[in-house]
């Protein structure tokens, strides 16, 4: 499964092109099996872009940053997209591609997420990094538990329990416990799925190192349960 990686902003459609070339070489052996690619949801033109993606087989969603917060050292979208209607309304434009759609946010957007994924209870949405824990302090902690379960109750939604490093480039075993296990509390293992954020995430591990992690962190957990993190609920989200 590949995530969109800013191949080439103003040719999102390139990165689909190479990746489908990739996959169909031989030695690819068919990777990456399906992917999430990149377009802005603001621009006046984008549903010449949903149908630059849609040619190829292989795309299963869309995915546009929209980390915003207080702190503009961590902004990560240039402006605050889920408050733009006109962008609300292009998410819309997915639901004609059978696409879904991967949000990256803050815990402070979890609401306005909410109140997206209602308006359009037909689009898969995947909640990225497991809501993005940024902060850690007391009143983060609580402000990402709100949102995990507000978003939790949202039928449509679904999350991805990744991204560990970016957040704590010297994590353990240990120390990303809680942000795998608290939101499959909440969401339940139908609803969630491992991934790897490779490559951004080798720099601050191996990866088996990570995939250990998860194995010990849900070591106790059912074999059906198990099954869903590891592989089927990704297999079902993405109709791999």
């Amino acid at each position: 499964m590949h995530v969109q990686a800013n191949f080439d902003p103003a040719n999102p459609v390139g990165e689909t092109e190479w990746l489908d070339q990739v996959a169909s070489q031989p030695q690819s052996r068919g990777f990456p099996h399906a992917i999430v690619a990149y377009a802005n949801l603001a621009d006046p033109g984008v549903e010449r872009v949903l149908e630059g993606h849609a040619r190829f087989a292989r795309v299963r969603g869309i995915r546009q940053v929209l980390n915003r917060h207080p702190n503009p050292k961590l902004n990560r979208a240039d402006r605050d997209y889920l408050a733009d209607e006109n962008w609300q309304r292009n998410v819309g434009l997915l639901r004609g591609f059978g696409m879904s759609f991967d949000v990256q946010v803050y815990y402070q957007q979890m609401p306005a997420v909410a109140v997206l994924a209602r308006r359009y209870p037909d689009i898969q949405f995947i909640l990225d990094h497991a809501g993005m824990p940024a902060e850690r302090d007391a009143p983060a902690m609580v402000g990402w538990r709100r949102g995990m379960r507000l978003l939790a109750d949202t039928p449509n939604v679904a999350v991805k329990l990744c991204g560990y490093g970016m957040l704590d480039t010297r994590w353990t075993t240990d120390s990303i416990a809680p942000f795998v296990l608290e939101p499959i509390s909440a969401f339940g293992a139908k609803r969630c799925m491992f991934a790897s954020n490779f490559p951004v995430d080798k720099l601050m591990a191996n990866y088996d190192r990570l995939w250990n992690a998860y194995s010990a962190i849900t070591a106790r957990f059912s074999a059906a349960d198990r099954h869903s993190l590891f592989y089927e609920t990704a297999e079902r989200i993405y109709r791999i």
